[in-house]
């Protein structure tokens, strides 16, 4: 018996959407050949807060890698972690056309306009990690996003936890007007709150800039002679802050965390640098815009008929593996190894 015919583009598809339970259908793979027979790629534009930052890299490498998988012709707007630069960017993106657009916002309602002539040329918009606009304001395909809250409270709960619940604690905030680091604020004055002994010492942004945080944290060291544990909106900034305490000759005594998951992090928490991290997936809010514009483009998915105003692309928190000896891991949380290693393979894969 003849083994099925499948191209090692189908099996990679089909093996990305299988590790998140999404079964790549008829329907699905019939789009994939298409793209990669006589019709057209198609042509889409992307746009994130910033290649400086390394989610927003990653996210990058894997819409280009998927785009190839997909037959998509990927064009990137870079925002350049500046507000103003991200506006113009986008105004020179709503010129074209595109088969579908995707763009995580680096603050709230600042690319409504450029977003809105592009809908009203029927170009479908996907919005990736922070929130465009006030839901309803603008007539978006979807938006893909992780739970901002949930990952702050787990964060900032094992920090919590690390320190017996008591002590005083730093939060170094990311941009004020992106809605993931509101949602991380709020996810950690919701732990916060419930510990009358921890103080919180300082929540001053640093706008995701590792250069803005060094000099943050030079200060913060300087002024606070007792610092029990530090929450950090990305890992960026939580390994930025990491290299000047452990240059002072602080790491002993300071809990650090963060959020993303970023493969340096994740190693790091394994290490026992970091304590932990949460997983915001920049694969799959990236890959999933990506195939939520080819449905779009392709089988012509209508917004709220066919696909939901919200996608979940939730992750794992990471925790130090278990010290816990066992001969029935089931019995321990994360088999008592934890997320990490999977994690660090799935990233490397543009899965996860």
């Amino acid at each position: 018996m003849s083994k099925p015919d499948i191209s090692r583009r189908e099996f990679m598809i089909k093996s990305a959407l299988a590790s998140m339970g999404i079964a790549a259908g008829p329907a699905f793979l019939q789009t994939v050949r298409a793209a990669s027979g006589k019709n057209r790629p198609l042509k889409a534009a992307f746009s994130n807060a910033g290649l400086q930052a390394t989610w927003c890299a990653q996210g990058k490498d894997t819409v280009e890698q998927w785009g190839k998988w997909l037959g998509v012709e990927i064009h990137w707007y870079d925002g350049q972690l500046d507000v103003a630069k991200q506006r113009a960017a986008v105004d020179a993106m709503a010129s074209k056309d595109w088969d579908f657009v995707a763009i995580q916002s680096l603050s709230i309602g600042s690319l409504v306009e450029p977003v809105n002539k592009m809908i009203s040329k029927g170009i479908p918009v996907i919005a990736m990690d922070t929130m465009l606009a006030p839901w309803g304001t603008i007539k978006q395909h979807t938006f893909i996003a992780p739970d901002n809250v949930w990952m702050g409270e787990q964060v900032t709960q094992a920090l919590v936890d690390a320190i017996g619940g008591k002590g005083n604690i730093i939060m170094t905030q990311g941009s004020l007007g992106h809605t993931g680091a509101q949602g991380r604020a709020q996810g950690f004055w919701n732990v916060v709150k419930k510990y009358p002994d921890i103080k919180v010492l300082d929540t001053s942004p640093a706008d995701w800039d590792v250069a803005k945080v060094a000099q943050l944290w030079e200060n913060l060291l300087n002024r606070y002679k007792k610092i029990d544990a530090a929450f950090f909106h990305n890992d960026d900034m939580a390994l930025a802050a990491y290299h000047v305490i452990k240059n002072a000759g602080r790491e002993k005594e300071i809990v650090i965390g963060g959020i993303d998951g970023m493969p340096p992090a994740v190693q790091a928490v394994l290490d026992g640098k970091l304590h932990a991290t949460a997983r915001n997936s920049a694969a799959r809010i990236h890959w999933g815009a990506l195939v939520a514009g080819y449905y779009a483009a392709t089988l012509k998915e209508v917004p709220g008929k066919d696909v939901p105003e919200f996608i979940l692309a939730d992750g794992p928190a990471i925790l130090p593996p278990s010290k816990e000896k066992t001969d029935k891991p089931w019995l321990l949380k994360g088999y008592g190894i934890g997320a990490g290693p999977g994690l660090l393979w799935e990233e490397k894969h543009y899965l996860a």
